[in-house]
């Protein structure tokens, strides 16, 4: 009797009750679990080569037995004999390196072969140890699956082999034949079969483009589905621009538009005169003019006697944007509110009132708005600014709460190209790249503590001068630090895990707590005011400002260093965005490999927004070459677009951008960082499907439909926001 893929790993050939709780610890339950464990990577062991032909400095793969295995204080190696040669491999300061390995097992070494003495000696190989029947298969390729403890190569192996064996042909083959043949691809069980053993190079690359081309298809499939679903099913009002609007609007800003702007005020304001609701991602580099776009849009929507809403992350950047707009507002007619969690009963009464009533035409608030009391009386177009820092679920209690308006959700943190297909996929997305004439270079140091002194000295000048300056440091209290983020006072966390007004520097943008010493290395606030308050900047004015403070504390703090009473404020990642203070050209940052290389850039924009130029020291404690890595390419690149693909290309999807806030599964076998080739196709191939075929209801779509819902139909519940 034939067993299903549903078939517990216990009753699997090679498994049984011992090695049972070994598998399921890499999250393999059943007989379809291993099917679908693919390797990652492979020995090639065609290109092994012999002792006695190597050459001085050559890369090659040499296999032997090992001899011998040592280890000191700060290194570790092994002798492996091949014949009647021998060749040693040496890791220094990685003595760990030598831990699994054993006198007797045959290994396989690939790295750089140099003389040493009488004998050739690899430093820092890759290592593999290689079992004696893997060699007799004969292939050239043999896959090397992830392991944990107590699982050796060779067993996973032969288990996953033997599954495949079995099961293989129960797997569906969900992509319609047309598909197949219009893209050249393997079969499902082709593909399957060739990418745990493959034949060649050749066919591995052919299995591997199938399976990737699948995975982002199912994907890419569903987001289309979901924009259609959105598009065809949902209504909102239509805000039209025109002539005597446009007019009206430029007439309130005293500068031209950049090309970009105009571009996205075009591409925004044909959205907005359409009954479908938009649902388009604002995204452009630091200083490059959103706000300016978020504030046309919303003044559109006023015209056509609708409300706006403006939704911040934080009280500090809901009051800077009220002052920006009452500034650039003041010859209109418009009327604005401001609701915070630290509003009184009393102001939030009267918010709640007149937001309900229609007297206020912009509200801008934090997350206190998205309360069930909240409630508007024709809201048209919703602005959700750093989106990244709300979850999906909040950002539809807006939409909820009555007929549906447009969204515009904006990033200052500029998007990897294949994210943008993936995790904002069913979005339409406008790119602001042009910064506005006048803007000044910011110039950035990655230093070390010797460098202090020296720079000390020349914040102090440019102070003198007459200059404002920042110091950031990425917690409160250092002393105090226990790992979690800084809350202030009846700060609710979130579903994405950010807190009710929170200024972590643990946010969206990416912080690197792995890559630093441990938590009392950290400088905090407190501790970074008395030391410069007594030492370095005793001389001038200087304040803090963090999340626990209060809301009047943190307006009243702001005020004073927007008027130039402050010259120097200390605070936390409260200082990321939105603070717009011209005369702020200086920015010390503490403890830098503590943040994300975004979340950098986005502070050293605060010292860019004026006449003068910018300057950014940047001290660290990096103990890794990657995370000094990462520093190091502030110092050579400006362009935040940059900037994100580096970010993405050392450190992968993870976190970056709140992606673990989308709710997507994690891919099985793609990877965004190599497969953006794979990723475009299955987008256009997905475009095409379901532009003739909204619901996959066609015959030969059936199986592929269903993998679609199971896969996503839960997660993409509410993806239309955002």
């Amino acid at each position: 009797m034939s067993r299903e893929m549903t078939t517990p790993v216990q009753y699997l050939k090679g498994v049984g009750p011992d090695r049972q709780p070994l598998l399921e610890k890499l999250g393999l339950k059943v007989a379809r679990d291993l099917i679908f464990f693919f390797p990652r990577t492979y020995q090639q062991v065609s290109t092994v080569r012999s002792v006695r032909d190597v050459e001085e400095g050559q890369t090659a793969t040499l296999q032997g037995v090992i001899e011998e295995v040592g280890a000191g204080d700060t290194w570790g190696s092994i002798l492996v004999r091949q014949g009647e040669d021998y060749i040693r491999a040496v890791w220094f300061n990685q003595p760990f390196m030598v831990k699994r390995f054993q006198r007797g097992q045959t290994v396989a070494l690939t790295g750089v072969v140099k003389r040493q003495q009488i004998r050739w000696e690899m430093r820092h190989p890759k290592a593999d140890v290689v079992e004696p029947q893997d060699i007799e298969e004969g292939r050239d390729l043999l896959p090397v699956y992830p392991l944990t403890e107590g699982l050796k190569q060779s067993q996973i192996r032969r288990i996953v082999k033997s599954a495949v064996e079995e099961f293989l042909e129960q797997v569906e083959e969900v992509l319609p034949e047309r598909v197949i043949e219009e893209h050249e691809l393997l079969s499902i069980h082709q593909a399957i079969s060739q990418i745990h053993w493959p034949e060649d190079e050749q066919q591995l690359q052919r299995a591997r483009h199938r399976l990737v081309f699948q995975e982002l298809l199912v994907l890419q499939l569903a987001l289309a589905m979901r924009r259609h679903a959105t598009q065809s099913a949902q209504r909102a009002m239509a805000l039209p621009g025109s002539t005597r609007i446009d007019a009206r609007i430029r007439r309130l800003f005293p500068f031209s538009f950049t090309a970009c702007q105009e571009q996205a005020i075009r591409e925004i304001g044909m959205d907005l005169s359409r009954t479908v609701p938009m649902n388009r991602l604002l995204q452009g580099d630091v200083g490059t003019g959103k706000t300016i776009v978020a504030t046309y849009a919303m003044l559109v929507a006023v015209a056509n006697g609708a409300q706006a809403a403006l939704m911040v992350p934080n009280e500090v950047l809901a009051q800077q944007h009220l002052r920006t707009l009452n500034k650039a507002l003041t010859n209109a007619h418009v009327r604005i509110g401001l609701l915070t969690g630290g509003a009184s009963v009393v102001e939030r009464r009267q918010f709640v009132a007149a937001a309900g009533t229609g007297e206020l035409d912009i509200v801008i608030g934090t997350h206190a708005i998205l309360q069930n009391d909240v409630q508007f009386a024709n809201l048209g177009l919703v602005v959700i600014d750093e989106q990244h820092k709300f979850g999906v679920r909040q950002r539809a209690q807006l939409r909820a709460s009555g007929e549906e308006p447009h969204y515009l959700v904006m990033t200052a943190t500029p998007i990897p190209r294949t994210v943008a297909m993936t995790e904002f996929g069913d979005l339409e997305i406008s790119t602001l790249r042009t910064v506005p004439p006048g803007r000044q270079n910011v110039y950035t140091y990655i230093a070390e503590s010797s460098q202090r002194e020296q720079w000390w000295d020349f914040f102090r000048k440019k102070l003198s001068e007459g200059r404002q300056g920042f110091v950031v440091t990425p917690v409160i209290d250092g002393a105090d630090y226990d790992g979690q983020p800084d809350i202030p006072p009846g700060g609710n966390t979130n579903g994405g895990g950010r807190t009710n007004d929170s200024d972590s520097g643990s946010g969206g943008s990416g912080s690197e707590t792995e890559t630093c010493g441990p938590p009392s290395h950290l400088v905090g606030v407190e501790q970074t005011y008395e030391r410069l308050a007594n030492g370095e900047l005793e001389a001038y004015c200087i304040d803090v400002l963090h999340g626990r403070m209060s809301a009047t504390e943190k307006a009243h703090v702001m005020q004073k260093f927007v008027e130039g009473e402050t010259q120097v404020l200390i605070a936390t990642s409260v200082v990321e965005v939105g603070i717009d203070v011209p005369n702020a050209t200086l920015m010390t940052i503490e403890n830098g490999e503590r943040f994300g290389l975004a979340q950098l850039h986005q502070m050293r924009g605060r010292v860019r927004r004026g006449a003068f130029p910018g300057y950014v020291c940047i001290f660290h404690d990096a103990q890794t070459p990657a995370a000094l890595d990462r520093l190091m390419a502030l110092e050579t690149t400006a362009d935040g677009f940059e900037l994100a693909e580096i970010d993405y290309r050392l450190r992968g999807p993870g976190d970056l951008m709140g992606t673990r806030q989308h709710g997507l599964p994690p891919l099985r076998i793609a990877d965004l960082t190599r497969d953006g080739g794979e990723l475009a196709l299955a987008r256009e191939v997905a475009r095409r499907i379901v532009e003739n075929d909204p619901d996959l209801q066609a015959d030969d779509m059936a199986r592929l439909r269903r993998m679609v819902l199971v896969r996503y139909a839960h997660a993409l519940e509410l993806a239309n926001v955002g």
